[in-house]
């Protein structure tokens, strides 16, 4: 089961400054990683960036959240989006930190410091120091490539690498249209308090559908939702679901967009907006739910 989330590259255009919206950018890291989203892709929306803080930012910044920590600074350096990365919350995933992290089998990211002879790379995978390993007959690797380390104990260190994803929260920038076409993309959601309410009769045929294929939920920006960005008007989303209540459908595709279903999880809001950041934890919290 794969689990994307999508969010505009118009994600920060509300911050007033720079710290502001390296923070905003970190709670929306954070929350993808304590869901479990596999990919967090961040989609063009031209007309709703600010000029300050376009997608280029948005995206270096998640991708800066979603990399390890015993990595950042050999990945990344010093660069100007990065100025205000210190108050990011750690997001502390399980594939990086804690018990799984260090388990029999558990897997890490890494970075390749050295490339030797016979096949034989010098790797920094967060160990107190960079380990020698052997590159897998199916694998090519260059220095200051990301890698996979499969560990299977620290004392001795007994590690080899894996021709693999890299584990943890992947940051992508693509098209919208591009990321729900996506084979793995499962049940297509667009989060909108113009969608259909989620109650508990949805939320239970939602699980099992979710549970079997995986989901790709997308999100709009502050005072820009998925109608204005998509360019729909919000009362085509209304009108479809005005008449889907008569047998309580849970799909309804009001227009050609790829979508199953237009969400609303905040039914009854009380306040006139809803952050994304927000908005992504009131969303993926019960479509996280299983049967």
């Amino acid at each position: 089961m794969t689990v994307s989330v999508l969010v505009p590259s118009s994600l920060t255009r509300e911050a007033e400054d720079k710290r502001e919206a390296t923070r905003k950018l970190g709670y929306v890291a954070r929350a993808a990683t304590i869901f479990r989203a596999d990919r967090l892709i961040v989609y063009p929306d031209r007309d709703g960036e600010t000029g300050r803080f376009d997608d280029g930012f948005v995206s270096t910044v998640l991708r800066y959240a979603a990399t390890p920590p015993y990595l950042r600074n050999e990945a990344w350096g010093m660069r100007d989006e990065l100025e205000y990365v210190g108050v990011l919350p750690p997001l502390r995933a399980v594939s990086q930190t804690g018990s799984e992290s260090n388990g029999s089998g558990s897997t890490r990211q890494g970075i390749v410091t050295e490339v030797g002879p016979e096949g034989r790379v010098r790797v920094n995978c967060g160990l107190q120091h960079p380990i020698s390993l052997n590159t897998p007959p199916s694998m090519e690797v260059a220095e200051g490539e990301r890698v996979t380390v499969r560990i299977s104990s620290r004392r001795p260190v007994r590690a080899k690498l894996v021709d693999g994803p890299l584990p943890g929260l992947s940051v992508e920038r693509t098209d919208l249209s591009t990321a729900l076409g996506r084979e793995d993309a499962g049940v297509c959601i667009a989060s909108s308090r113009h969608g259909a309410e989620l109650t508990v009769g949805r939320l239970e045929t939602l699980a099992g559908r979710v549970d079997r294929n995986g989901m790709t939920v997308a999100f709009g920006a502050p005072e820009r939702g998925l109608p204005e960005i998509l360019g729909i008007e919000a009362s085509e989303i209304v009108a479809a679901y005005d008449a889907a209540a008569v047998d309580d459908r849970v799909d309804v595709e009001p227009t050609d967009l790829g979508f199953d279903l237009w969400l609303n999880t905040v039914p009854n809001q009380g306040s006139k907006v809803v952050r994304t950041e927000e908005a992504l934890f009131a969303t993926l919290a019960p479509l996280s739910l299983q049967e």
